[in-house]
């Protein structure tokens, strides 16, 4: 029953992903296009198959690359992501600097 709740919860945490996802970057219900035979089609619908297309590239995601263990999630966090992180922030604050960009 334990085993049942985690799945429960990590695939409903997808869901709710890819939920947000289609909110924030694909627009939500509304139809991809602007033209005739798209609008016909309501926005929940538009909504449901937009999820089902991001869940369906998170599964996809998921089954195809190995997975990592904690120790090394830790360390591709702290040793690659954190010191490239730090190096892009301070390129973008050099550029904004040399480039004039920083607001007056």
């Amino acid at each position: 029953m334990t085993f049942a709740l985690f799945f429960l919860g990590e695939y409903a945490n997808m869901i709710l992903m890819s939920a947000m996802t289609v909110i924030l970057f694909l627009g939500g219900w509304m139809s991809p296009f602007n033209i005739e035979p798209f609008t016909w089609i309501p926005g929940p619908i538009w909504f449901a198959v937009k999820i089902a297309l991001v869940l369906f590239c998170f599964l996809w995601v998921r089954a195809t690359f190995p997975r990592y263990r904690y120790d090394q999630l830790m360390r591709l966090g702290w040793k690659v992501f954190l010191p490239f992180s730090l190096l892009w922030v301070i390129i973008t604050a050099a550029v904004l600097i040399w480039m004039g960009w920083l607001p007056k």
